[in-house]
């Protein structure tokens, strides 16, 4: 069984836990307790579910004061971008979240997409210790140095737009249709579900996606029909 010290990652986050258990728990994916069956902790499936509602709130709170001009859309956006899996799992790899993931050797070899929104979701399940073990301020305050600093880099690059309705709209000006969205693959067990999604317009294929959900799957497919026609 892969034995961590998380002290390291304590130090890294300038945090230090009354309970180690919960980080222990919040780095736990139910893979690694399939193959260790004998372990009596649970995965982090509970605490990532926690830890979503607060860094929305927390990402929310910042945002309005943040941005006093901005519609409630543009906000949407804004949260949307800062809170989705390529943002989070790029936060968690600054962090070193991968050296610290209790994972089955299955996962443990796959490093592409699917690492990507185990990386995510671990990052919401620490989330969800910090605000357990160290009260709200504490996850304001790893948040604030972990995540905040990403709209920058995010309204540089324009990714907060909603490409959905971008698409549409260059869709309805250039070819005078609607973009249909179809589901190519669903994988993953219910707790983990990972959707891929293609757009057409009218029969030519233009863009694919993939998400936790079948709307992050066709924002993603928006927004490669975007780049693949230049429109964005």
């Amino acid at each position: 069984m892969k034995n961590i010290d998380f002290t390291k990652f304590e130090e890294a986050i300038g945090l230090t836990f009354k309970d180690r258990g919960l980080l222990r728990q919040a780095f736990t994916h139910r893979s690694f307790l399939n193959e260790n069956r004998d372990l009596e902790w649970s995965h982090n499936e509970r605490l990532e579910f926690l830890g979503d509602a607060v860094l929305e709130l927390i990402v929310t709170d910042y945002l309005y004061a943040k941005f006093p001009s901005c519609t409630e859309g543009e906000l949407t956006a804004y949260r949307s971008s800062l809170v989705n899996a390529t943002t989070l799992s790029e936060a968690a790899r600054k962090i070193d979240v991968n050296e610290f993931l209790l994972l089955s050797k299955g996962e443990a070899k796959d490093i592409g997409k699917a690492r990507q929104y185990i990386l995510a979701n671990t990052m919401e399940a620490v989330i969800g210790a910090i605000f357990l073990d160290q009260g709200y301020e504490s996850a304001k305050y790893f948040i604030s140095r972990n995540i905040f600093h990403l709209i920058d880099e995010i309204l540089e690059n324009k990714s907060w737009i909603d490409s959905k309705s971008l698409f549409q709209e260059k869709a309805q000006e250039f070819y005078s249709q609607t973009p249909v969205y179809k589901s190519v693959k669903e994988e993953g067990p219910d707790h983990d579900k990972h959707f891929t999604v293609a757009v057409y317009v009218g029969t030519e294929l233009i863009g694919e996606g993939e998400g936790k959900s079948k709307q992050e799957a066709e924002q993603m497919a928006a927004k490669s029909a975007l780049d693949k026609k230049g429109w964005i």
